[in-house]
């Protein structure tokens, strides 16, 4: 009885082994045969991977809230490692180089060698100079032999990146190019490689249409930076660039991926922090060959916030045409034809803020990638920010600051007269006999001559005489209280110092300071070197009685949202320079009769805004001399600072115009206006 029992059980539980076996070989013939493909193609489709959605950069706008940098909506092309065989890469790169070509499109390739042949090294970021250091710096970085050619160079990495033979050489180094950039950005599975960005319609639809060939390439929807003046303020608000291994090891921590765009200069690159959004989520379904089928859930991108800068873009855009109409016109004279170049700034007085500022020749930078080589070989350096970088020797815009040294340390009084007989002969026993500039036409100086009467006429007679009484130190003590050779503080990366001429800057390079150098120096030459941004903020201190403000070009920080203040900058004393009310009188007074009866007088004859302003001319080793020009308005209730330099320019008096035409700007009833039409100096 007990034996049946038992056979009985073992009977029931072989029977429902064996139903449910049948069950799951059915049901796995439905899934395999029946169904296969309907499944496989569910399958495909259903592979889950989280897509970043990039975050837009926050607004660039002017103290009025004009946009100059925004966002557009632009296509990426994008490598995802994990839909692509590893055999199948070297060819994949060849269709969509083929497509991008075809469609005149660019992208990203940072290897250094030519892309045509006969190959040689190319670094588009080095001067002509700096080439073979570069060179030998690659092969060190990448371990090839010191003595190895381009083509040498090709070889051996068409051999590590495992490239056929039946490529062209061409094609080598297009292959080689998108790898070795691949590997330069950390390609791996789940680290996708951004190709190109800001591709055009033609190109993208080709890819789709013909997704099946280009399995592993997806399309993105990403924000691109619009600069929507073109050129207007390009030194100031910079550009953004894809993040360098370098910057990478640095911002790493702060969530940053190797395909994101970070601020490579001007604003930015010092507002990269405010200016950076967060980017968002989406979680996608993803066929094998990386087509996306649905999005499951998403969690949107957080854009950055928005800088308010100080500059007043129409000012900005009668500065910048202002500066390049009178180089050009410049460039019609024989004498001045070498004039190409120079920078002009306009500062508020009492605040330090930057209204414009102004470089020339300038770039675009929509197409700093397109003409980065012709931008770099350019010898006249249109990249360069000649405003905060260019270091000039000041010439007779320096004797304004001269006589305030002069008058407030006693060397002279408001009244006093020195006798200009044209040869400066106090030095004379050994040799050296300077000149009043108006001597070698008319064989004798200026005659008698106050301090108000030497700037207007600019004599250096005068200025030799109270620069020697006064001595070299006293000048340079107040030389550091007006600022120049001494940074101003703007918020821009690559700032000059520049060089105050003094015993102590001649002691650091183990030279000798000579009485006669004294006498150059308080006439703006010697060792002097200023950027036009140091001279622009010596003569708004002057301007405004003595206060030295900290120059800057950021108002504040606005959140993307609602509008709440992040940030905001006050205007910032740096010094404050004490000067008697007799003695700032007598030096106005002639910085006004500059621009009246004096070296600037063609020029503002009849302008309706009365002036203060101050010409320059300074020597250099080759070609027409510096010209330079500075000056102040209203006379009576100083509101801006205007300093021009244009290189080769011959005469200060001759650049006047442009701070004539950006002060009639700036006093003009529609000075708000929404009218902004940049000179496009790419077209010279």
């Amino acid at each position: 009885m007990f034996g049946k029992l038992i056979k009985s059980r073992y009977t029931l539980i072989f029977a429902v082994v064996f139903l449910m076996t049948a069950a799951i070989i059915s049901r796995l013939f439905t899934l395999q045969v029946v169904k296969g493909e309907y499944y496989k193609e569910q399958s495909e489709n259903h592979l889950i991977r989280a897509v970043p959605l990039k975050a837009p950069r926050g607004e660039i706008l002017d103290r009025y809230g004009r946009p100059l940098i925004t966002n557009r909506q632009g296509f990426s092309v994008i490598f995802q490692k994990e839909y692509i065989r590893t055999e199948d890469l070297n060819t994949l790169i060849l269709r969509v180089v083929e497509v991008m070509t075809a469609h005149g499109e660019t992208y990203i390739d940072t290897f250094p060698l030519t892309a045509e042949e006969p190959f040689q090294f190319y670094f588009p970021d080095a001067r002509p100079e700096d080439a073979e250091q570069k060179i030998a710096e690659f092969k060190q970085s990448k371990e090839l032999p010191a003595a190895l050619g381009a083509d040498g160079v090709l070889a051996r990495y068409k051999a590590k990146y495992q490239i056929g033979d039946d490529c062209t050489p061409r094609e080598v180094r297009q292959i080689a190019g998108v790898r070795y950039e691949m590997e330069n950005r950390l390609f791996f599975d789940g680290s996708p490689y951004t190709f190109a960005t800001d591709v055009g319609i033609g190109c993208v639809t080709q890819i789709k249409e013909r997704y099946r060939e280009f399995a592993g390439i997806h399309i993105a929807v990403e924000p691109i930076r619009e600069y929507t003046n073109g050129t207007l303020a390009a030194h100031i608000l910079g550009r953004v660039g894809v993040i360098y291994a370098e910057e990478y090891k640095q911002l790493k921590s702060k969530n940053y991926s190797m395909n994101d765009l970070v601020g490579k200069d001007g604003i930015e690159k010092i507002m990269e922090e405010y200016l950076r959004g967060t980017d968002g989520v989406s979680r996608v379904e993803q066929s094998i060959d990386g087509q996306i089928s649905r999005v499951a859930e998403s969690r949107p991108a957080v854009p950055g916030n928005y800088a308010v800068l100080t500059i007043d873009a129409r000012l900005q855009a009668v500065l910048e045409n202002a500066l390049a109409k009178n180089i050009n016109n410049l460039q019609k004279s024989a004498e001045t034809r070498e004039a190409k170049a120079g920078s002009a700034v306009v500062l508020d007085v009492n605040s330090g803020e930057v209204l414009a500022m102004a470089s020339y020749p300038t770039f675009d930078p929509a197409r700093f990638n397109e003409l980065w080589g012709s931008l770099n070989s350019d010898t006249d350096r249109p990249m360069w920010n000649r405003a905060i970088a260019g270091q000039y020797a000041p010439g007779s815009t320096f004797k304004v600051l001269t006589a305030i040294a002069a008058l407030e340390s006693g060397a002279v009084r408001p009244s006093e007269t020195i006798f200009d007989e044209g040869l400066y002969k106090y030095y004379a026993s050994s040799g050296y006999t300077p000149r009043c500039w108006i001597y070698p036409s008319t064989g004798h100086g200026h005659g008698n001559q106050n301090v108000t009467q030497a700037l207007e006429n600019s004599c250096n007679y005068y200025f030799y005489e109270v620069g020697r009484r006064m001595g070299i130190d006293v000048l340079a003590g107040y030389g550091a209280k007006l600022g120049l050779g001494e940074y101003t503080g703007i918020e821009l990366p690559g700032e000059a110092k520049g060089i105050f001429a003094s015993r102590a800057y001649r002691e650091k390079n183990n030279t000798v300071w000579y009485p006669g150098d004294t006498l150059q120096a308080a006439i703006g030459q010697s060792d002097h070197l200023f950027t036009p941004l140091q001279l622009a903020n010596y003569i708004a201190t002057v301007a405004n009685g003595g206060k030295r403000y900290q120059v800057h070009l950021i108002k504040g920080v606005k959140s993307y949202d609602d509008a709440k203040s992040v940030m905001e900058t006050r205007p910032k004393v740096l010094e404050e320079v004490k000067i008697k009310a007799d003695n700032y009188r007598a030096v106005l007074d002639g910085m006004r009769k500059v621009s009246e009866t004096g070296t600037a007088s063609a020029t503002f004859t009849g302008f309706h805004i009365p002036v203060g302003g101050k010409t320059g001319t300074a020597s250099v080793p080759s070609g027409a001399d510096n010209g330079l020009f500075v000056a102040f308005a209203p006379f009576d209730d100083p509101q801006i600072a205007v300093a021009v330099v244009i290189e080769h320019a011959a005469h200060g008096s001759t650049i006047a115009p442009v701070a004539r035409d950006v002060i009639e700007a700036y006093m003009s009833a529609d000075a708000v206006d929404d009218q902004i039409q940049p000179y496009n100096t790419l077209v010279r």
